[in-house]
């Protein structure tokens, strides 16, 4: 029987818009009033609203912004405390890499969050169960990873992420707590998502960019270049570029990464269950 673990829905802030939609709101509302009053004002009115909606697509580009709604960057204080590093893994569960991905979090006593494709969980229901088998976490990354996700209208966004979640828990029995964009690129309207379906958005402190290099060092050096306690690490099991040997540039970047992490003193977990967010 499915089990739903830790619901976020508590966690999840309702009935207020983002700070930037409030401010797109408020400009539509003064080019209303000010066409009212002075009908000739009409070409700034329009102008303002269309250059409001401009600066909300551009936030949408940016990944850690906070302006479109909550979105977790660090971990929060009390993670930090306890010398915790979150490593997170998007894109699969992937046939090829995924297994020797658990292999060396198990060789390591390491935990992580897999950000799962929907359609990706389906293909490889059992791989999907095996990553909760080992003691990770799978979270929500849209049913289909659409590159055109940030331009999708309010149902076609929700559509993508309850699509996504029901995926995983009809296919592992758990429901995610966390949601990320395809790419980071945020969707406008993915705050009503997020509360229709009870879930927190995620994003990440640093990034290796491993979908584009294969080199492990340099990789590898993006992550660490400042790394302390409190981080999310974002790594890639799908869509991952190859090293010099051919193998997926995550798995020489997670066997220098672990060992790293344990001579710094710091522990590499899964993202907290929204009620350990405090």
């Amino acid at each position: 029987m499915a089990r739903h673990t830790h619901g976020p829905a508590d966690a999840v802030p309702r009935g207020r818009l983002p700070a930037a939609l409030r401010v797109v709101a408020g400009v539509h509302l003064l080019a209303l009033c000010a066409v009212l009053v002075m009908p000739r004002a009409w070409p700034w009115a329009l102008a303002a609203a269309l250059l409001s909606h401009a600066a909300v697509a551009v936030l949408s580009l940016i990944p850690r912004t906070r302006l479109l709604g909550p979105n977790l960057l660090r971990l929060p204080a009390a993670h930090a405390g306890r010398g915790e590093v979150a490593i997170t893994i998007d894109d699969g569960p992937d046939p090829r890499t995924t297994p020797a991905v658990l292999d060396l979090l198990d060789a390591h006593g390491a935990r992580a969050s897999f950000f799962c494709i929907g359609e990706r969980v389906e293909r490889h229901p059992e791989l999907a169960r095996e990553i909760v088998r080992r003691g990770h976490r799978v979270e929500n990354h849209t049913a289909r990873h659409r590159l055109d996700f940030a331009l999708l209208g309010p149902r076609g966004c929700l559509a993508e992420v309850a699509a996504g979640q029901a995926s995983i828990l009809r296919v592992t029995g758990v429901a995610p707590c966390y949601v990320r964009a395809p790419a980071g690129f945020r969707n406008p309207w993915c705050w009503t998502a997020l509360e229709r379906c009870g879930l927190l958005l995620a994003s990440w402190t640093r990034r290796g960019f491993d979908t584009r290099d294969g080199n492990p060092e340099r990789v590898l050096a993006r992550l660490t270049r400042g790394l302390g306690a409190g981080d999310i690490l974002l790594l890639h099991d799908g869509h991952c570029a190859l090293d010099a040997r051919g193998e997926p540039v995550i798995l020489a970047v997670l066997g220098s990464l672990l060992p790293l992490l344990r001579e710094r003193s710091l522990r590499a977990v899964a993202l907290p269950v929204p009620g350990d967010l405090a």
